[in-house]
């Protein structure tokens, strides 16, 4: 009888789909490039929601988020939802089920405790000892607050990152000097060069725990989802990755400037808001910085923004280099199916923004996606519109595994000839309470077109991404448009009829 596969899912947090070193933007990911030679490469692969807990939940689920209740961060998702979820299909198949790193698959900062351990509220309800289960999985060891955007506290407001960077009492002497802002500084508030040293930073805490996960699998087949909360802002990589990429060497956004005409009303609301002084308080605003804030996008400054950005992504991919040696070593990278890809994407300068928000730019929209495993053809790019939303649907397929019907897809059909898709849905209910603007914002991305669209209004943006890649002239309401803009419509509203009412808002993030 043949040996059950495994199926490993690394993820990042806010990378975008053309920051991998074979999109040839200069970024050096020796590793991840690996998976695609040996595997397969989706170019136009999208995240159902630009937002980390929704993107995270359909992931998750194989849902849409129409179809989870997590329309955007601070909602949570109902635990049987979950527990019927990658982590528990796998779990109920007889894997040995993990997750290591950042989940973010419930709400950090709350109004009220919650009673789950990512709620900050509630993670003392838990303590040290406390490995799971957690939504759907059997084996988990998390970070409760995996951004320094965030404020130290002491356990047993912590799970098992903050416990283990606490060592010797020293947590919060170590958070703080991950903000040093070692010489010479940069040119932007949001990236710095990080005083700590390396080894105390995430993501070697996370290869560390998946090469250990690795080196001691019992018989069971490993299902383990491995998640670095890097490259998310603020940006802050220590040495040697902040000083991998030299200021001048690395390509910016090509249209940094901050172009608000022709484009659907929104755009300017939310820029707008978002000058504003902080709403979401000190949780989330260490020290008194609105870290959500763009800052002055000059040349230095988006240099230094992409230099630690592409420092934090090698970071990552020099621990995924040591996962590929630990299943080598273990004798079990051949029966292993690795999935690699990101929750969303980054404007990083696009159209002068940075960070994420309800314009869904190519640069957020899409993310990495990568295959390889057991009968995965190597070497393939395949440029049809998939989705994050896929991940479930292909991991059970490949593995002989049941799960429910979802909204996702297994991607080997694609690979094999005997499927073919025409595009991939993305949807986010905004809300003034969170984000200034109330929206039903729908959006398709097709093989050459991205249009998004608030139904509350009928208003819209329409791309032809192959005349125009970098989507500067909206053809929404072009007359020539118009039978296109028909067709994509018709494809936003062929979603699956199974809307569930949105989940509480319990928090902010």
């Amino acid at each position: 009888m043949a040996k059950a596969p495994n199926v490993l899912l690394i993820s990042t947090d806010q990378q975008r789909g053309d920051c991998i070193g074979v999109e040839g933007r200069g970024i050096r990911t020796p590793n991840m490039d690996r998976i695609a030679a040996n595997g397969v490469r989706f170019s136009k692969c999208i995240t159902p929601h630009p937002m980390c807990q929704a993107a995270r939940a359909s992931i998750l689920t194989g849902k849409l988020p129409y179809s989870h209740g997590v329309r955007d961060n601070g909602r949570d998702m109902e635990l049987p939802l979950a527990d019927l979820g990658l982590g528990g299909v796998f779990t109920q198949a007889g894997y040995a089920t993990h997750f290591i790193g950042k989940a973010h698959l419930s709400s950090q900062q709350t109004f009220e405790p919650t009673g789950r351990p990512e709620c900050y509220k509630s993670a003392g309800d838990f303590g040290p000892d406390w490995r799971g289960s957690y939504m759907g999985f059997e084996d988990v060891q998390l970070m409760l607050r995996p951004h320094h955007h965030t404020q130290w506290y002491p356990a047993p407001e912590a799970l098992h990152y903050e416990y283990w960077l606490d060592q010797g009492g020293k947590g919060d002497e170590r958070w703080t000097r991950a903000k040093d802002r070692l010489a010479p500084d940069t040119a932007h508030f949001q990236t710095w060069r990080s005083g700590l040293e390396a080894p105390w930073h995430s993501s070697p805490w996370i290869g560390d725990r998946t090469v250990d996960m690795i080196r001691n699998k019992g018989d069971k087949p490993l299902m383990a989802w491995v998640s670095f909360p890097d490259p998310h802002p603020p940006f802050l990589s220590p040495q040697p990755w902040c000083d991998m990429y030299d200021r001048d060497e690395v390509v910016v956004a090509k249209h940094p400037q901050l172009d608000l005409e022709n484009r659907p009303w929104w755009h300017r609301e939310f820029v707008e808001d978002r000058a504003k002084p902080i709403k979401q308080g000190s949780e989330h605003n260490a020290g008194g910085i609105d870290w959500g804030q763009k800052g002055d996008l000059n040349e230095a400054a988006l240099r230094d923004l992409t230099r630690i950005y592409f420092g934090m992504i090698s970071s990552v991919d020099y621990e995924i280099g040591r996962i590929l040696q630990a299943l080598e070593e273990a004798d079990e990278l051949d029966n292993t199916y690795i999935i690699f890809t990101s929750d969303h994407g980054e404007w990083l300068g696009d159209h002068g923004l940075l960070l994420k928000g309800p314009m869904l730019y190519d640069g957020l929209l899409r993310v990495p996606c990568l295959i390889q495993g057991p009968g995965v053809p190597q070497g393939r790019v395949i440029d049809t519109p998939v989705g994050t939303v896929d991940v479930l649907a292909t991991a059970a397929d490949l593995s002989g595994v049941a799960a429910p019907e979802t909204h996702g897809q297994s991607w080997r059909g694609l690979w094999d000839g005997t499927q073919s898709r025409d595009f991939a849905l993305a949807e986010y209910e905004v809300d003034a309470i969170r984000s200034a603007v109330d929206m039903d914002l729908m959006t398709v991305r097709s093989d050459r077109y991205r249009m998004s669209m608030d139904l509350k209004t009928n208003t819209g943006e329409l791309y032809d991404l192959h005349d125009d890649p970098d989507e500067m002239v909206n053809r929404f309401d072009d007359p020539a448009y118009e039978a296109i803009r028909r067709e994509h419509h018709d494809m936003i509203r062929s979603r699956p009829d199974d809307m569930i009412p949105v989940s509480p808002r319990v928090g902010w993030h």
